[in-house]
């Protein structure tokens, strides 16, 4: 039946999220014929924070997520997947570009030994991108977008970098010497899918698969800003590498999460980019210019005169009684920034559906707007000062957008469709527009 749900994909959709997957349905010669695992589970994304939601709820009498905090991490996650509207992942394009040119062995794709050394390798080579991105000041700009979140829930998964994506490339290119770019592209998503899952505090101690696999408890330690928390369990799938390689912590006192100088904003643009300004700022209180370029090389608590890495002396204390940044604002106000949300997240996913009609100008103006919808819905959210008069500036661009018919009409029922020889005309009645789509 024509639109009926694939009750095999489905299935596959699902089981891919916890890696519950086998070689022979996800092995494939091409990188063309690799499904989009990631794009595809969207709706298992929204099924998930759902149920956390209510058992949560049900078990606590709380909401795991605030509006704030949640809609600040969606549009994390949303503004890290622009830069693939305009240009394919980095990961992909340098791992095929090594592979084409200077690959010393070539595996068989069809294999299921294949499969698994990609799924070792991946894994592998994702803990040292992650710890590197910890222990690197100018990777951990990049990657404090995520720690910024002060909560642990399923949204936080969401929390995702802009520009980590331009560096964590590199640490994959081994893998291209002998790995055929098919089962790389399979595995690098499906790594990722894994890690959603663990972004929960309702999921407690899982026995003895704590031992080898990367879990809720193990990963909730990683995003603590407790001393004993801070560097630990970078692992993905696997918690093994962190075993192996020293930089293990079981849980102990109560977990505080977010960063060790919280930032206490939600503004978007803010959240993604802010650590890069500060490190623009501290090398200048340096006079060599060797302190000054080591500002960005070694850890983010390193300083003169200390090691590598930084001791953390410098660090807050912590009581366990600290309270999450969680500004009060009225109902109303909350209703307003939900809907336009979701009218920017529209616009959002209307552009990815389009991207290969779409010209460069309108995915510029279309990304354009949806960035300063974000950035303004952060302003709403913080009750900066210059807030309205940036939510005015934005209610202005919206409109114009949709009286030129660059965005959707704010209701389904200001518009019309019919059919016409073939060809399909849609007459937005409201702004008056014919727009022809043969």
């Amino acid at each position: 039946m024509a639109g009926a749900v694939n009750p095999d994909s489905v299935s596959t959709g699902a089981r891919a999220m916890f890696f519950m997957i086998t070689p022979n349905e996800s092995s494939f010669q091409k990188v063309e014929d690799v499904p989009q695992y990631v794009q595809q589970a969207t709706p298992f994304f929204v099924g998930l924070m759902m149920l956390e939601l209510v058992v949560g709820f049900l078990k606590t009498g709380a909401p795991v997520v605030t509006l704030s905090d949640g809609l600040t991490s969606v549009s994390a996650g949303m503004i890290s997947r622009i830069p693939l509207l305009f240009m394919r992942g980095c990961e992909l394009t340098a791992y095929m570009f090594v592979w084409d040119r200077y690959r010393l062995l070539e595996l068989p794709w069809d294999s299921a030994w294949t499969w698994w050394i990609a799924f070792l390798g991946v894994d592998f080579c994702y803990y040292w991108v992650h710890r590197l991105a910890h222990e690197v000041s100018f990777i951990w700009a990049a990657h404090q977008v995520h720690h910024s979140s002060e909560y642990y829930n399923l949204t936080t998964a969401l929390r995702q970098s802009l520009t980590q994506q331009f560096t964590s490339w590199i640490f994959y290119l081994p893998m291209a010497l002998i790995a055929p770019p098919a089962v790389f592209a399979v595995h690098i998503q499906l790594n990722l899918l894994y890690q959603f899952w663990i972004h929960t505090k309702l999921i407690k101690n899982l026995g003895p698969l704590e031992w080898v696999f990367n879990t809720p408890t193990h990963h909730k330690v990683h995003h603590g800003r407790n001393s004993y928390c801070i560097d630990k369990n970078y692992g993905g799938i696997l918690i093994i590498w962190d075993r192996l390689f020293g930089t293990f912590a079981a849980e102990k006192d109560k977990v505080v999460f977010g960063l060790v100088s919280p930032i206490n904003t939600f503004e978007i643009l803010y959240v993604q980019l802010h650590y890069y300004l500060y490190l623009g700022r501290r090398s200048t209180t340096f006079k060599t210019i060797n302190d000054k370029c080591l500002t960005f090389i070694n850890g983010p608590s390193w300083k003169p005169g200390k090691p590598r890495l930084g001791d953390h002396l410098d660090n807050p204390k912590l009581t366990g009684q600290e309270v999450p940044h969680d500004p009060s604002w009225s109902l109303p106000l909350q209703m307003y920034v939900i809907i336009h949300f979701l009218l920017a997240l529209g616009t959002y996913q209307d552009v990815f559906d389009n991207k290969m009609t779409l010209s460069q100008f309108n995915m510029l103006g279309m990304t354009g707007y949806v960035l300063l919808t974000l950035t303004s819905m952060g302003f709403l959210i913080d009750q900066r000062p210059r807030a309205a008069v940036l939510e005015m500036l934005r209610c202005v661009l919206m409109v114009t957008m949709q009286r030129y018919g660059y965005m959707k009409p704010l209701l389904p029922i200001l518009a019309v469709t019919t059919q016409s020889q073939g060809a399909r005309i849609i007459i937005v009645q409201a702004p008056s527009r014919l727009i022809f789509y043969p």
